[in-house]
């Protein structure tokens, strides 16, 4: 039965915006950011905009651009294949200890966290001495990486690569122990990859700029600069990007299974229920969409195919979601990321105290210090808006609360 349309579509001199953003703040600038893109020649059908849609670089985070013969760097973004793993355990609520201050101990111990830049000694955001678990993974992974640092020696330079895989970072990635409506225990974290995922993203997204300046293309926005399909880039863009998020998927799993192996000392012994979800929300993929091949480019979405499973984080002290996609061919099967942030982090750190963040994190086992107020829950979007504005993209399997929450 066909039901009324739940987005809105916006038309512009280019292709039509459809926005899930029902009951949903946008701010002006992100709405010129996906005006700028509708308008460029190369975007398939329309742009599909997410309810937690914010304002990027170049191109708006939360949204979903489906290009045929080119591809904007900055609007995938550098930190590429970021995304989320999750999985539920056979623990149960009543089964966890009085106090969890132990247990977010001890997964700081077993995954480095914090900031970094090149990774290697003194960078408290990396291995000082690598694990066998991430030795062995990168052994699979270095091969083409140096097979794209021949190509392009800059993107080797300064990264220490195989020192930031099976680690954290900073700023809005997190590691949590959650609970579900039923009192199960999940854990779940969110992560991509870190700083070679950044030097690779940087490193063509200035090649795109040179490209439109040697080419003489103005556009409204320089970091929509693209790299044509055939063009001297594209290939090893395409490439480049593919294997940063193999790394940042490996990455996500050698932290699963390190949080895992850490925690068991100190809990019930217990068994994993169920296949991790693992999936991307910053990356490209070649897909078909009404009858042709694009390339999609998910800034800060999930894919949300039919019946596939997919994680749609809310803030610190906020409910999280597992969600199983509907296929909505409109939004080119695709979903949130999260909730989206509302303002910016250094409007945050201006407007809320620490006193503000610990009554909004009451309960929850996390850092409760003036280097996290950036990523207070009040600096967000409601999730449940969010949730409630994407309808007829997914339905909800499992809603989550943490009561453990780890950052860098």
């Amino acid at each position: 039965m066909q039901t009324e349309r739940q987005h809105d579509i916006h038309h512009t001199p280019g292709v039509p915006i459809h926005a899930w953003t029902r009951g949903v703040p946008v701010e002006e600038k992100a709405m010129e950011q996906l005006r700028n893109v509708a308008g460029l020649p190369f975007i398939f059908r329309h742009v599909a905009v997410m309810p937690d849609v914010h304002v990027g670089v170049g191109a708006t985070v939360g949204s979903v651009i489906p290009t045929v013969g080119a591809i904007i760097p900055a609007a995938v973004g550098v930190d590429l294949g970021c995304g989320m793993v999750a999985i539920r355990t056979s623990l149960r609520a009543e089964q966890l200890p009085d106090s969890l201050a132990g247990v977010r101990r001890a997964i700081e111990r077993a995954v480095p966290v914090g900031r970094s830049a090149n990774g290697g000694k003194g960078d408290e955001g990396a291995w000082d001495n690598l694990p066998p678990t991430v030795v062995s993974a990168w052994k699979e992974l270095d091969p083409l990486f140096q097979k794209i640092c021949a190509r392009h020696p800059a993107i080797g330079k300064q990264v220490n690569s195989a020192n930031h895989l099976g680690t954290l970072g900073t700023g809005n990635h997190f590691i949590e122990l959650c609970l579900d409506e039923e009192g199960k225990v999940w854990f779940m974290l969110h992560s991509g990859s870190r700083g070679v995922g950044n030097r690779i993203g940087s490193y063509f997204i200035e090649k795109a700029r040179r490209e439109m300046e040697r080419w003489f293309v103005h556009l409204p926005d320089r970091d929509l600069a693209y790299l044509p399909e055939g063009s001297e880039y594209f290939q090893d863009y395409v490439e480049a990007v593919g294997w940063a998020q193999n790394f940042a998927a490996t990455n996500r799993s050698l932290m699963l299974d390190a949080v895992l192996r850490a925690v068991a000392p100190l809990l019930p012994a217990f068994t994993t229920e169920e296949a991790a979800v693992n999936c991307h929300h910053n990356y490209i993929s070649r897909e078909a969409h009404y009858g042709e091949e694009v390339w999609v480019t998910r800034k800060g979405a999930v894919r949300a195919g039919a019946g596939e499973l997919g994680i749609i984080p809310g803030s610190m002290g906020a409910r999280s979601y597992i969600v199983r996609g509907k296929g909505n061919p409109q939004s080119f099967c695709s979903c949130s990321h999260g909730a989206g942030r509302s303002m910016s982090r250094t409007e945050a750190r201006k407007r809320y105290t620490l006193e503000d963040h610990i009554r909004a994190t009451e309960g929850i086992e996390c850092r409760k210090d003036e280097n996290v107020i950036d990523e207070t829950p009040m600096a967000y979007k409601s999730i449940e808006a969010v949730m409630a504005a994407q309808e007829e993209l997914v339905e909800v399997v499992a809603t989550l609360r943490q009561v453990v929450c780890v950052k860098g």
